[in-house]
């Protein structure tokens, strides 16, 4: 069971990585944004992929009783948007990534190792 902000962005991250999402970055942006506390950004080289990825975070939250708030682009799939509340999740399709770059607009939102979540 869930319990923590932490253990859903560590579900949010591996579920995009069982699909072979790429550059998976996540950001703390809890201290400079009041829109969430955690940014997760990803991408994938098609549309296809790019919602494959997303179903597969909504699935396996869902499987743990979260549900997405919000989700934006799920029509033409180049950047997927699933607002979780104090979570937001960005699937790319790696064209739009580069365009957008969040992680130079966040560039002060530090980064965290997934790997020391709880």
């Amino acid at each position: 069971m869930i319990e923590s902000i932490e253990q859903i962005v560590k579900v949010a991250h591996d579920a995009i990585d069982d699909k072979l999402g790429e550059d998976i970055i996540v950001l703390n942006v809890g201290k400079i944004s009041s829109v969430a506390d955690y940014f997760i950004i990803a991408s994938a080289p098609s549309e296809r992929q790019v919602k494959a990825i997303a179903h597969n975070v909504e699935d396996e939250l869902k499987k743990n009783d979260i549900c997405v708030i919000s989700k934006e682009g799920q029509d033409t799939s180049r950047w997927i948007l699933l607002d979780y509340g104090d979570i937001v999740v960005h699937i790319f399709h790696d064209d739009e990534r580069d365009v957008y770059s969040l992680e130079r607009l966040w560039k002060d939102a530090p980064n965290v190792d997934v790997d020391n979540l709880a």
